[in-house]
């Protein structure tokens, strides 16, 4: 691949990270709730599911996700379960920034990563982009190795750019307002936020 062909690439994923989604209607939620505690294997679980559908794209195995559709159904609910339950949990949550840690279990390294990579596998957005459009932009049926190890290089960095961004902006959105009553409204209203990435991503085919 050559290097425009790689920037392209890059240009075009970009565009997709950053597009308004799902995804990134969680990290909204997420950031306002919890700020940026835990964010690092929140990030790598993102990254790790766009790098799973890039590989599958990739390596022309389009057809046998296609084939295993009802292992990626199950992967999809089991990713908008998590989020309906992160939501619940913010609902919960007293409205005292000191008490967020305790309030927000799924903040653990391992239940952060798990969540974030069932999200990512089962978000529609994703799949369409890999599955559909990737193939557009980049030749699949003559990815080699190296063009395989590089396209990875390049969108490695993006994921969880974007996740520390969206988490550290929701924070600071949240730190404005410092009354009981408005943290109320923003647990409630970021709770509203991740159930409805959860039902966008539920109902879509």
């Amino acid at each position: 691949m050559s290097l425009s062909g790689l920037a392209f690439f890059a240009l075009v994923y970009f565009i997709f990270v950053i597009t308004p989604g799902p995804g990134v209607a969680a990290m909204v939620a997420r950031g306002l709730g919890t700020g940026l505690r835990g964010w690092f294997p929140y990030a790598m679980g993102f990254m790790l599911g766009d790098m799973t559908w890039f590989t599958i794209a990739a390596t022309g195995l389009s057809a046998l996700a296609h084939e295993f559709a009802l292992a990626f159904t199950v992967v999809k609910y089991a990713g908008c379960a998590y989020l309906i339950y992160l939501a619940w949990k913010i609902w919960q949550s007293p409205p005292h920034v000191e008490n967020i840690e305790q309030a927000h279990v799924a903040t653990a390294a391992w239940p952060s990563f798990i969540g974030a990579l069932t999200l990512c596998l089962g978000n529609p957005k994703v799949i369409v982009f890999f599955i559909s459009i990737m193939p557009l932009v980049v030749d699949v049926a003559h990815v080699t190795l190296w063009s395989y190890l590089a396209m990875l290089s390049v969108m490695a960095p993006f994921a969880p750019f974007l996740t520390f961004s969206v988490l550290y902006l929701a924070k600071r959105a949240r730190m404005i307002f410092q009354s009981a009553r408005a943290l109320r409204r923003i647990n409630r209203g970021s709770a509203g936020l991740m159930a409805g990435a959860a039902t966008l991503i539920a109902l879509k085919g």
